[in-house]
């Protein structure tokens, strides 16, 4: 090893706190960065792998079979922008029912079927991947989508349609994935025919892919290209390859501003953090300099030493933190890659390379810049100084500032301490930018734990004291499948809930798979029966319905439908039309449904779904148990229980998220204290001498402690108080953001959620850092020795 390695590696060794704490910031920055750099770039692998593989449709077009002929529709592909078309194929939704040989109960309600006819799985467009089984050969069998939702499990079994004439079947002989999603089902297209209502028309379906498709402008530019090239009035509806791209990036979208927020936090930590310990290191050691360059060493080869000195444990915690990133962004996209069938891992060299680049050469650079000082320095200057005496050649400021304090009302140990950061100003402002980095953390964590509890709130909606619902069959085998609940009997249910003296309020919730124009797969309906205002669910805009033709939606159905509040949506079940005008937009984490809340009255006779389960609130002073009891005893009959409470516990999403933060949080706050702790540790070096000479003079342990404790106290007050706001507005910017990601709207309540004592105390944070940070070299400069500080240069 070179003389230079030996004087790093000494370096290293000596500050072992430091460097420690140089490590940690370099892990915390490249953890998060490495993280959101993954998620971003690999989250977008499995779709896009697929969807070129297939050669996925850019726009999935619905055409009224009564307005335009097959001849019209295959002209449209010759219009503007258009580079490839597939169809036009016929197209009807059914309301399929299990038959015989399919895992599934008999007599269930099935969620409506779009089937389409189609002799080939390849076509050139939306090449169609077949998992299981073969394609259709004849009518009669059907190959259905991976994305439906009442999907079976095994092949061989049939579909029951017993509202078509004769009630004909489909024998499932296969199971397909188009990433565009294109079509529930597939049948020959000669099978269409029996699918069909006698006086009815299918409708058509046309696949298009385009020159330019990878912005909504361009895509609506590219949709009014077809509709012009159409008769007027024949598109029913239309699907964006767009909106089912940004269904499957919703998952991991929700993360990414979430850990460019920590990842910046932690990168502005370990530049702060190295470029103190090397500041530190040059200015505690100007002595050891002066020997360095007295024995040969050349001003290059000493800043070289320095900056190595930081790069050795930054590059450490870079390292782990790649790993660490890495590790983490693994598991999250393995869902989305067996979704799509890719092999992705998630792991992207060049993001790991640009990442641990980034982070080592900002470290170098303010490295660089805290040891050039060093090299600057004449070694004859350097040896007749020894060690740096700055603390003792108070400037204007840092004898003023000595003076105002000596005037406050206060013991002579503190007065002395608060006056200490106005001598080493730089050194108090990088102290300053410590504990401020670690206020902003601490209250960015606190106010994202309390929005993601807003949101689970939200998602649990705990509005009512009870909740019936029909029991878990437990009887024999063949009776009913293992963990499906028997059918509710309403009239029953209504019966005992008015029955009972303490019932205060009831709705009843029924939900179903219908069909939207335009809407990827299935959209799934709650409908309400009875009063349902106070069912709990957070409003972003607009309000909650108030009668039948009206609904409520989330944002994430707001956008695939192309719709607005006022807009009226037509959606289709078992056959019947029911339009509903939107009237508010709902905040909903399911992100990966498209969801309508709308009232059961608004249905045709007899079509709304019957309720699954009813809430109910109770009269102040009812007990809940002696009701639930007596409720569900009045229900035994009808095999329904009434339960205490609704549902609980967290999303793995909001439980991932609190588990970053956390971590992420901790990392962050105890990098702020070796921050603090170094330069502390910097200045009793600097002043062990002057603390000999006031402890010959009879300065107690105790008082020695207050000195060094009061020396951070204003630095932490002020710390924290711009911490504060920074904090606030890191969550202020943070929050909408991964909103916007995952297509959901937070309303101004999910970021309101810390009070004036949460605030009060998060302000107090930056002191109690300081603190902290500051205690352990206090007690050590108490038990110090009089005679070994009275002996220090």
């Amino acid at each position: 090893m070179s003389a230079l390695g030996r004087v790093v590696r000494a370096g290293v060794r000596r500050r072992r706190t430091q460097s420690v704490a140089v490590g940690l910031a370099a892990l915390v920055a490249t953890t998060c960065s490495v993280l959101g750099g993954s998620l971003l770039v690999a989250s977008r692998a499995p779709f896009e792998q697929a969807f070129d593989g297939q050669r996925g449709a850019h726009l999935t077009a619905r055409f009224d079979g009564a307005r335009v002929s097959a001849d019209q529709l295959a002209a449209t592909a010759h219009a503007p922008g258009v580079t490839d078309a597939a169809g036009p194929y016929r197209t009807v939704t059914v309301d399929p029912e299990p038959g015989s040989g399919l895992d599934l109960p008999p007599g269930i309600r099935m969620a409506p079927m779009t089937v389409t006819g189609r002799a080939e799985a390849t076509i050139g467009v939306d090449n169609v991947t077949l998992l299981q089984g073969s394609w259709p050969q004849q009518p009669g069998e059907v190959a259905i989508e991976a994305g439906y939702g009442d999907r079976p499990r095994e092949l061989g079994g049939t579909l029951r349609l017993p509202g078509l004439p004769g009630a004909p079947t489909l024998k499932v002989v296969g199971f397909a994935r188009s990433v565009s999603r294109t079509s529930d089902a597939w049948v020959t297209p000669d099978g269409i025919a029996a699918l069909t209502t006698p006086g009815s028309t299918p409708g058509y379906e046309m696949l298009y892919r385009f020159t330019d498709a990878r912005s909504a402008d361009a895509l609506a530019t590219d949709r009014a290209a077809v509709t012009a090239a159409a008769p007027a009035g024949a598109l029913t509806g239309a699907q964006s390859w767009l909106t089912a791209k940004q269904g499957s990036d919703r998952n991991t979208a929700l993360f990414l501003p979430f850990m460019l927020a920590f990842g910046l936090l932690g990168m502005a930590m370990s530049v702060l953090v190295a470029g103190n310990v090397v500041a530190g290191a040059v200015g505690t050691a100007t002595r050891r300099i002066g020997v360095l360059k007295a024995l040969g060493c050349t001003p290059a080869q000493v800043v070289r030493a320095y900056v190595a000195q930081a790069l050795i444990p930054a590059g450490v915690g870079t390292l782990l933190g790649v790993v660490a990133g890495n590790a983490l962004a693994v598991p999250v996209l393995a869902t989305t890659g067996s979704l799509y069938g890719t092999t992705t891992s998630g792991l992207a060299p060049w993001v790991d390379a640009a990442v641990a680049g980034g982070t080592l050469t900002a470290v170098a650079l303010v490295a660089w810049a805290a040891a050039a000082r060093a090299g600057r320095l004449r070694a004859v200057d350097a040896l007749a100084v020894g060690r740096t005496a700055g603390g003792s050649r108070r400037d204007t400021v840092a004898r003023r500032a000595a003076a105002l304090a000596a005037r406050l009302p206060l013991p002579r140990p503190l007065s002395l301490g608060l006056a200490q950061p106005f001598a080493r100003p730089a050194r108090a402002a990088g102290m300053l930018a410590a504990v401020l980095f670690g206020t902003a953390a601490a209250v960015f964590a606190v106010g994202m734990g309390g929005t993601m509890g807003w949101v689970q709130q939200a998602k649990t909606r705990d509005a009512g004291d009870l909740v019936v619902h029909p029991t878990r069959p437990d009887g024999p085998p063949g009776a009913a499948p293992a963990g499906r609940p028997v059918p509710a009997d309403r009239a029953a249910v209504t019966a005992a809930l008015d029955a009972q003296p303490g019932t205060a309020a009831y709705f009843g919730v029924g939900t179903e798979e219908v069909t939207v124009p335009g809407v990827a797969g299935s959209t799934t309906v709650t409908a309400f029966d009875g009063d349902s205002s106070w069912a709990g669910y957070r409003m972003v805009a607009g309000r909650w319905y108030r009668g039948p033709g009206e609904a409520v939606a989330p944002a994430t159905f707001l956008t695939e439908a192309s719709v607005r509040l006022g807009d009226q949506v037509t959606f289709t079940t078992h056959g019947r039309a029911v339009t509903v005008r939107i009237v508010g937009e709902v905040f909903d984490p399911h992100v990966q449904t498209n969801e309508l809340f709308t009232d059961a009255a608004g249905y045709p006779p007899g079509a709304a779904p019957r309720p699954d389960f009813w809430t109910v609130k109770l009269k102040p002073g009812t007990d809940r148990t002696a009701y639930a009891t007596a409720v569900t005893a009045a229900l035994a009959p009808t095999r329904m229980t009434a339960d205490t409470g609704g549902p609980h516990g967290s999303s793995d999403s909001i439980a991932a998220l609190n588990s970053l933060t956390a971590t992420l949080t901790v990392l962050l706050l105890v990098v702020a204290g070796l921050g603090v702790f170094n330069t502390v540790v910097l200045e009793i070096r600097e002043r062990a001498r002057d603390m000999g000479v006031t402890k010959s003079l009879g300065m107690t342990p105790a008082q020695t402690v207050g000195v060094v404790l009061a020396s951070v106290l204003l630095v932490g007050a002020v710390g924290g108080a711009i911490g504060l706001p920074a904090g606030l507005l890191l969550h202020g910017l943070t929050v909408p953001a991964m909103g916007h990601s995952a297509g959901l709207t937070f309303p101004s309540a999910a970021l309101d959620v810390l009070g004036t004592p949460a605030l009060v105390l998060l302000g107090l944070g930056g002191v109690l850092i300081a603190l902290l940070g500051a205690l352990l070299p206090a007690v050590r400069a108490a038990r110090a020795r009089t005679v070994d500080a009275l002996r220090a240069e």
